[in-house]
Formats: C-alpha cells, structure tokens, sequence
C-alpha cells in the first residue's frame, strides 16, 4: 500500500501545483487591471466569467486524452501513447477553428446580455476579444497537459505553468503601465504568455514523438474517438455549469446578503476542490495505465486507496472549516450579517466535505476507465435530483442556506450515489477491458 501511496502523491502534489496556476494568472490580472479603476476592474469580471466559463467547458480535452495516453502506457506501447496524445492536441486545434469562427461574432452581444454600462461593456469587448484569439494556444495547453499525465508526468505542466504564471506578471505590467495600453494589455499579456506555455508543451511532445518515433500527423480515427468521450465529458461539465447556475439563481432572489454568502462559501469549496482534482487526475492516469496493462487487482487497489484519500483528506478540511467557521467569515467580509450567514454555510459546508472527497475521486477513477457515458448520465441524474429537492425545499423555506444545503449536500450526494453503485460494481472494469485501446 505504501507503494501505491508514494504513486498517487508523486502525482497529485505536482498537479496540485499546475492547477493553481489558472487562478494564479487571473489574480495577477484582477491586481494590475484593479488600479485602471472599477470600469476596467467590471469589465475584466464579465470577460473573464465568459471566458472561464468556456474553458471550464473545454476541459475535457485533457480528461479524455490522460486515460488514453495512459492506458497504451500500460499496454507497453510508449509509441501509441505519444500518437493518442497528438490526436488530443490535434483536436485541441479542430475545436479551437470552431470557437474562433463561432464565437467571435458573438462575444459583443454576450457581454451586453450582463447588461454592463456602456464604459464596462467597451472594457469586457476588449478584453475578451484579445483573449479569444489566444483560445488555441489555451486550448493547445490543456489537451497536451494530458498527454503529461499520461504520460505519468506532472511535473513538467506544473514547471510550464510557473514559468508562464511568471512571464504573465512581466508581460502584464510591461504592456498596462508600460506602454500605457490598459486592459487591452492585460489582454495581450496574459495570451502571450499561454502561447509561450503551449510552444513549450509543443516542443516537449515533439521531442517525446522523435524519441520513441511516433507519428506527428493526426490518426483522425483516433482524433474522432478522443471526441466521441469528449463529447460525453462535455455532459457532463454542463450538468455541472447548470447546477452553479440554479444555485446562484435561487441565491440572488434572496437578496444581496444572502447572495454575497453564498458566493464566499461557492468561492471556498471550488478552492479546495482544486486539491480533490489533484487526487482525481492521480486516478485518471494510475488506473489508465493499470487497465492498460491489464491489471485488475491494481485498478481494485488503486481505488481503494485514492477513495481512503479522498474521505481521510475531506474529513481533515471538514474539521477545519467547521472549527474556523467563526472566524473565516472576517476575511472576507465586514458585513456583520453576511458573517452571521456564513458562519451556518460553512458549517454546512464542512458537513458535505467528507463526501465531496470520494466524489472528486471517484469521478478521476471513472475517467481513467473512459466511462464518460456514465458519468455524463449520472451528473445529468444528479442534477435533476437537485432540482427536484432544491424548488419544493425553497418553497418551504427561502433562504441561502437551503439552496447551500441543497447543493452541498444534495447534489453532492446524488452524485455520491451514482459513483459508488457504478465503482462497486465491476461492469465499469469489464467495460473498460472490452474497450481495450482505442
């Protein structure tokens, strides 16, 4: 088991590193466009809520590239893992044209439906229009990232993440107070230093592809099955997406006090969420590759410890966060009533972590297997069984810790449900093993 342990750790702690980086870079842009003053600062959160918003979607591009990278590792065929991660990349790419093509025309009239004024709207259009060309390297960034973790390398995007975190700051206070260009600098800045992150993960990958001579060009066979699971990963981010939506929905009906905590404890929760995604990108490629390699008792094992590390790590932040809950409030607020509330949601908070931590990785586990139509349908379940408890409950009683509890507790739960009957099982084993490698 302490090898297993010291696996999962050599891979979740450097993944924790590379997923911090994305906030990282949007906190350096929040501080510098902060000092051009609340238009530039009201524009950056429309653009950059449009714009997470996408990539959040886009995400599967390394879901579904890690587990098919991995499990040619596994099978002994390093040659075929680096080719699946191209066809990764290579999609990155087909998708990217389809964003830039679609998407451009309608980045105008997607700011105005914030209903900004017209100082704002003029920030957001030049922001995002700016980001949006930097979408392919972005996106380039992300599929080539899983081939890394395929590859059971995460080391290497967390030292390009820092570096580009780095070249971000540089860039940015060059281009904004430098040049004076504001936050079209900001802009520029922060998409040049993805496009020096995504040459970097390039040149690996190509030097990786001359290495164990893998092919450059696109097996679109290959391309067109990363988006058949892609396709699904997408469900399920959006079954996601829409439950944030209702819950912030329901909260900004119930005015601004109640509103306002529940964006702290949302706020929270996706924080440490980023150290449960650690765990599960650890599963997505230790399982891939023990399914590779055909090895049933290690894909038992390994899921057996990632889920003793999910809940052992959730129940240590649920007695933190409840433990804190009297004072963390005061770094986020001085509102005595906002406090008051959010002292209740994060006790509430704290009661759903536990779950939340086999959640997270049992979803990395599932991934690893390429059981992306499960997970898709589950989230979908999931978030209609939300719903159908968050409208009756706020009937009976409006309030934010209801909608908090609902979600919390609710969605999380039936999400708890639906991942646990399927890993008990050993369908999603079987499934996996007829699938072989694709």
């Amino acid at each position: 088991m302490r090898t297993v342990d010291r696996e999962i750790l050599r891979l979740a702690v450097p993944a924790l590193g590379a997923l911090i980086a994305e906030p990282l870079f949007l906190l350096a842009d929040t501080a510098m466009v902060g000092h051009l003053g609340p238009q530039s600062l009201g524009g950056l959160a429309i653009a950059t809520t449009i714009l997470q918003t996408v990539l959040g979607l886009m995400i599967f591009l390394a879901y579904a590239t890690t587990p098919r990278v991995a499990k040619r590792m596994g099978a002994g065929d390093i040659r075929g893992a680096v080719s699946a991660g191209f066809d990764g990349m290579w999609l990155s790419l087909v998708v990217s044209a389809v964003l830039l093509v679609g998407g451009l025309p309608l980045l105008g009239p997607a700011v105005r439906a914030f209903g900004p004024t017209a100082e704002v709207e003029a920030a957001a259009v030049s922001y995002l229009t700016i980001s949006w060309w930097g979408l392919p390297a972005m996106l380039l960034v992300i599929a080539a990232t899983g081939l890394m973790r395929g590859l059971q390398d995460t080391r290497t995007p967390l030292w390009v993440a820092g570096g580009g975190f780095g070249a971000n700051i540089v860039l940015n206070a060059v281009f904004i107070y430098g040049l004076g260009w504001g936050i079209a600098g900001s802009a520029l800045g922060t998409v040049l230093a993805q496009a020096g992150m995504a040459a970097v993960l390039v040149i690996i990958a190509f030097r990786a592809a001359r290495r164990y001579g893998a092919s450059l060009r696109p097996h679109w066979t290959g391309v067109w099955a990363s988006a058949a699971t892609s396709g699904w990963l997408l469900v399920r981010s959006a079954a996601l997406r829409a439950a944030l939506i209702l819950l912030i929905l329901e909260a900004t009906a119930l005015g601004t006090t109640q509103l306002a905590a529940v964006q702290v404890a949302q706020t929270l929760f996706f924080a440490l969420a980023l150290a449960l995604d650690a765990l599960a990108i650890a599963g997505q490629a230790l399982i891939a590759l023990r399914l590779g390699a055909r090895d049933v008792p290690g894909v038992r094992s390994i899921t057996g410890r990632l889920m003793r590390w999910g809940l052992g790590f959730g129940c240590v932040c649920a007695v933190l966060i409840a433990a804190g809950s009297p004072w963390i409030p005061r770094a986020f607020t001085g509102d005595p009533e906002v406090a008051g509330l959010l002292t209740s949601l994060l006790l509430v908070f704290a009661a759903s972590l536990p779950l939340a931590g086999v959640v997270f990785v049992l979803d990395g586990v599932l991934m690893g297997a390429e059981d992306a139509r499960y997970l898709a349908l589950a989230q979908v379940v999931s978030l209609a069984v939300y719903a159908a408890l968050l409208w009756p409950a706020m009937q009976l009683w409006p309030h934010a810790l209801t909608a908090w509890a609902a979600f919390a507790l609710g969605f999380l739960g039936a999400r708890g449900v639906t991942l646990l009957l399927r890993a008990r099982g050993q369908g999603w084993i079987e499934r996996a093993l007829t699938l072989g490698i694709r």
